[in-house]
């Protein structure tokens, strides 16, 4: 019979599983590894490119819509927009390049040391064949030696 443990022991249950102490911790390094990305594409790669596109902020680009009634104008800021596509895109190629560094890094001893083994040479085809057929010659010569009998019996 199972035992009721209640909200607090279901909770306690949860909460000590181990599962769940490694996704804090992936959480609390995730957010420190965002910062770092983030410091990355907004202070080193994106001054560049500015340098390069010669200074334009996509983040200056609005449209602004009249104001109706004494309400103040609505102001559709694409340029933000733009540029959170633009930031996306970069820490994605950002990540993608650590992460596919580490895995180099990070690669087994044996999957470099695997290699195909080089296709066999055509003597070395024609050696095998040559085997086979002598294989099959004995097998015959060895079943007509015994006669219709020995036949008989292998069925």
């Amino acid at each position: 019979m199972e035992e009721k443990k209640g909200f607090w022991g279901e909770f306690k249950e949860f909460i000590a599983r181990g599962n769940v102490l490694d996704m804090a911790v992936g959480i609390i390094v995730g957010a420190a590894f965002t910062a770092i990305v983030n410091s990355l594409v907004n202070d080193i790669i994106m001054p560049f490119i500015g340098y390069i596109i010669g200074g334009v902020s996509f983040t200056s680009f609005k449209l602004t819509l009249p104001a109706i009634a004494g309400n103040d104008p609505a102001v559709i800021a694409y340029g933000s927009f733009i540029q959170a596509v633009i930031n996306f895109l970069l820490i994605a190629l950002v990540v993608f390049l650590i992460i596919k560094g580490i895995n180099k890094i990070h690669r087994k001893p044996e999957e470099e040391a695997v290699e195909e083994e080089p296709a066999p040479s055509d003597e070395l085809k024609t050696l095998t064949e040559i085997r086979d057929l002598l294989k099959e010659q004995s097998l015959a010569s060895a079943h007509a030696d015994k006669g219709p009998a020995a036949s008989e019996e292998e069925k």
